[in-house]
């Protein structure tokens, strides 16, 4: 359960307001709100005193010295939305990320930790943690037990010593996502204590089973897995619920499933709303141009879900299965002050937002109370090394073909590898992953990435090491030159010239600025790659699991070409 950090004289302060002895900062007069639990809309007052909600009924405070009053008569206020599975490292990074998430009302992540792990370790991952902490917005983490791919130092990274430190802390309240439970199905048993020590300590486990049979599914939840956001069908959502799984729907930009599942729900006459959760899990910037949480509760309400169900699904619903409703997901006293206040209950997008008490969006505008937050944890990219021709040998039997975005299966190549341009009137091109510090490399082809893109390189990747594609092994180079320049990020080029480029100065891997700055960049990138040959719908994702172990069929990893099914490398990384 999450932290409470009121202390004695906090708490003798608020109660002093019920009392007169002391004014609230703030009252949200004539405010028709949404009580969660009545699942009912409500006439009150909302006293608010720092960040905590002190009073929420009939009355006006008798104590008004210095207070501000906002007459809300009109309007629709709800609480502020959770977004229950966030991957808070997709090109933006947890702060800029968030700051981008209030102005449409989402104010609590529950968010991955994989990237802490495996790019700055657990010392500086807390601090920065507990810096968090310190914003007007809710941040709460998930402990991985596993790195999603195949690597060397993995027993390093995913200690038991260290998971468990993970799992001491008040604001880790969710064990998985399990992208290793074939693990478990293996009989890994540190996998195991992990789930239990995690359920121990009143904490979910939370699966990632797409596609899974009714027998994996029930073998899961008896290894103690509470919940899954991997429905794709509409029987996927009855066979979790029947299971007892509490279920989370998607709308993300690889898998936009939320509508249609919404409605078929809603066509079927199932009253289960009480036990579903929304998420975009991890969605690239542009695909938040309208919105995030918010967007989830338009599709709602478009499938027919009533107001009060799309909302609680938003806010609520989360609160209660992470038991957080003591702080979260209710618009009632005692709770933190997350408030959206809505033009009308059709329109999930707030013209003002109260984080933690605090003003984000005010009368439509945004009021730049974000505070900055020291990012150098991350780190910078330096790539001290060169390649050189030597590194662009291709002669290699198997190839990586894309099914579609992140699905891959094993190819033959035939005698390609030997040319150093590849032809525009085929899909193959080459594929490397370099490690970060030079010290190896794997070289394959992949088919279906594009037809006519030259040179490509992208420090972005499930491991931060270098990706790079094309059908020149001169303009491969020159990318990756580019991208040393840039101290890292994602470039593209063509006959010598830079096409587009994202500087992605935190570690390689994350942006350095304000997500509305990078929409524009990743939108250009998009087109560009479109314009050659790549005919996916997110690019971003492509890079980001081409060495993700949790997706069938081939990956290329840091110990080489990785065949998932059969649990083994077909071709080892090559030493430099």
């Amino acid at each position: 359960m999450p932290e409470i950090k009121w202390k004695i004289n906090n708490i003798r302060k608020q109660v002093s307001i019920i009392d007169g002895h002391a004014a609230p900062n703030l009252v949200l007069q004539n405010a028709n709100y949404l009580h969660s639990m009545l699942k009912t809309w409500v006439t009150g007052n909302i006293w608010i005193a720092d960040d905590r909600i002190v009073y929420v009924g009939k009355e006006m405070p008798s104590n008004i010295e210095g207070t501000e009053i906002i007459d809300v008569a009109g309007k629709k206020v709800v609480p502020g939305y959770i977004e229950p599975h966030v991957h808070p490292f997709q090109l933006y990074n947890p702060h800029s990320f968030a700051k981008f998430c209030a102005q449409s009302g989402t104010t609590t992540f529950i968010s991955d930790n994989m990237t802490f792990v495996s790019s700055i370790g657990n010392k500086k991952a807390f601090s920065f943690m507990d810096e968090l902490s310190e914003l007007p917005f809710s941040f709460y983490w998930w402990s991985r037990f596993d790195s999603q791919t195949e690597l060397e130092n993995e027993g390093e990274l995913y200690s038991n010593a260290s998971v468990m430190e993970w799992l001491e802390r008040h604001d880790v309240i969710m064990g998985g996502e399990l992208t290793g439970w074939p693990r478990l199905m293996r009989g890994d048993d540190q996998m195991l204590y992990w789930i239990q020590a995690a359920k121990h300590k009143g904490k979910k486990i939370e699966g990632h089973l797409p596609g899974a049979s009714e027998k994996t599914l029930t073998k899961m939840r008896l290894f103690g897995v509470d919940g899954d956001h991997e429905s794709m069908t509409i029987e996927d959502v009855e066979m979790r619920l029947q299971h007892g799984y509490a279920v989370t729907l998607r709308y993300s930009s690889i898998r936009p499933d939320l509508p249609q599942l919404l409605k078929a729900i809603v066509d079927k006459g199932y009253d289960v709303f009480d036990h579903l959760m929304m998420t975009t899990d991890g969605s690239t910037p542009s695909f938040h141009q309208d919105g995030v949480i918010d967007k989830c509760i338009r599709a709602a309400l478009d499938a027919g879900v009533r107001p009060v169900d799309a909302y609680n699904m938003a806010a609520y619903n989360v609160a209660r299965y992470y038991n957080m409703t003591n702080l979260h997901g209710l618009i009632a006293t005692g709770r933190y002050a997350n408030i959206n206040i809505l033009t009308d209950e059709l329109s999930p997008t707030p013209e003002a937002v109260l984080s933690k008490g605090v003003w984000l969006k005010k009368e439509g505008v945004d009021t730049h109370a974000f505070p900055k937050t020291d990012l150098s944890v991350f780190g910078e990219l330096a790539l001290d090394f060169d390649l050189h021709e030597a590194d662009f040998q291709f002669s290699m039997p198997i190839g990586i073909e894309m099914v579609n975005d992140v699905i891959t299966k094993p190819y033959s190549v035939k005698g390609q590898g030997h040319n150093n341009v590849l032809s525009t009137n085929h899909d193959e091109s080459y594929l490397m992953l370099v490690d970060r510090h030079g010290k190896w490399r794997i070289n394959t082809m992949i088919k279906g990435f594009a037809t006519h893109v030259k040179g490509f390189a992208s420090s972005y990747s499930n491991t931060g090491d270098i990706i790079l594609i094309g059908k020149s092994m001169h303009e491969m180079l020159h990318a990756f030159k580019e991208l040393k320049k840039m101290n890292g990020g994602i470039v593209l080029v063509e006959d010598g010239q830079v096409i587009v480029k994202i500087p992605l100065a935190l570690a390689g891997s994350v942006y350095d600025g304000d997500v509305q700055e990078l929409i524009p960049l990743e939108v250009e990138l998009k087109q560009a790659l479109k314009q050659r040959g790549y005919h996916h719908s997110d690019a971003i994702y492509t890079l980001l699991f081409l060495q993700s172990t949790h997706l069938p069929y081939i990956r290329i990893t840091t110990r080489g070409i990785f065949d998932v099914m059969k649990n083994t490398v077909m071709l080892p990384a090559i030493m430099r």
